[in-house]
């Protein structure tokens, strides 16, 4: 059983914060600003406090405080300034670093509190995009240290998959009018990492499309079922692991073959194996490779237009 470590490493704190390791050593020396435990063998360790502090600092040192200036500061002077940062870049640093910090003290009630504020000056839609999608990506790179453990992404994870669904609800319940086409978002078979269809669902259902959402773990074979049901329907998938590089080629072929070409119905995938996938297209009027947010929605709205018109 992995223990939940609630102390840093100076290795830690840079991997978190950004700042390097050397530079939080001379704060340390020159300013106190963190005061440090130490081991038997003189091995510096930071409690959550010093972590949360540092966030605090790191923030107003990149909006050109000097840093002599921050040490004169009492810690709740230091927050008090973060919270008057208003401009863009600043509430999205605080909004990040409080998402930091939620997810490894597992404070539920910090992110729906952070959550919860950026939506009263911005659509949900926004929000995810330019504050949840750069965390996520954080986490990403953070899986290169040894502090991140599998918890900390699950439980965080899964608070924004349960906003995106309640805003998924809410979109249902106002568009209740729902035009004919209608979109099957299914993951490959082995693939759980479910979070980017969940957001594509959203933006469907916010555009007033049908959809059916099948999730994780789906065989080609089921998607034949739907083929016979839907007189109008686009299939769309993401790739995150699966399928395997090696795998890609025959996925692509198979579902080509055996799904997609009797009624020319079309794929769409997104996923961060953009560039591998599209090279595999054959058929780029069946399958169409999508590389962003950006352009899935202009397809979407491409599709609304030829509706209206």
């Amino acid at each position: 059983m992995e223990i939940i470590s609630t102390t840093f490493s100076i290795k830690d704190l840079e991997n978190l914060s950004g700042i390097k390791a050397h530079t939080i050593r001379i704060w340390e020396k020159r300013y106190k600003l963190l005061e440090p435990e130490r081991t038997d063998t003189n091995i510096r360790s930071y409690s959550l406090k010093s972590f949360q502090k540092l966030l605090n600092i790191t923030q107003l040192y990149n909006n050109g405080l000097k840093i002599s200036k921050i040490a004169q500061l009492s810690e709740f002077e230091i927050r008090e300034k973060c919270d008057e940062l208003t401009d863009n870049e600043s509430v999205k640093h605080s909004a990040l670093n409080d998402f930091k910090i939620a997810m490894f003290t597992f404070d539920k009630m910090l992110f729906h509190t952070t959550f919860d504020k950026l939506l009263e000056n911005d659509s949900f839609k926004n929000v995810f995009i330019n504050y949840c999608i750069p965390f996520l990506d954080e986490i990403g790179r953070l899986w290169q240290t040894d502090f991140l453990i599998p918890a900390h992404e699950h439980f965080i994870t899964s608070l924004i998959r349960d906003k995106i669904i309640l805003q998924t609800h809410e979109e249902r319940l106002e568009n209740e009018n729902r035009n004919k086409t209608t979109f099957a978002l299914f993951l490959p078979e082995n693939e759980i990492h479910e979070l980017g269809l969940i957001f594509a669902n959203f933006l469907i259902e916010n555009q007033g499309f049908n959809t059916i959402y099948l999730g994780q773990n789906i065989p080609q074979s089921d998607l034949l079922q739907l083929d016979k049901q839907f007189q109008e329907i686009i299939f769309v998938t993401y790739f995150t692991v699966e399928p395997r590089d090696e795998k890609l080629e025959k996925y692509m072929e198979n579902i080509y073959n055996d799904v997609l070409l009797k009624n020319n119905r079309e794929l769409w995938i997104l996923g961060r194996k953009y560039a591998l996938t599209n090279s595999n297209v054959k058929d780029k009027n069946i399958i169409k490779i999508i590389k962003d947010i950006e352009d899935f929605t202009k397809r979407l709205n491409h599709i609304n237009e030829d509706i209206n018109e």
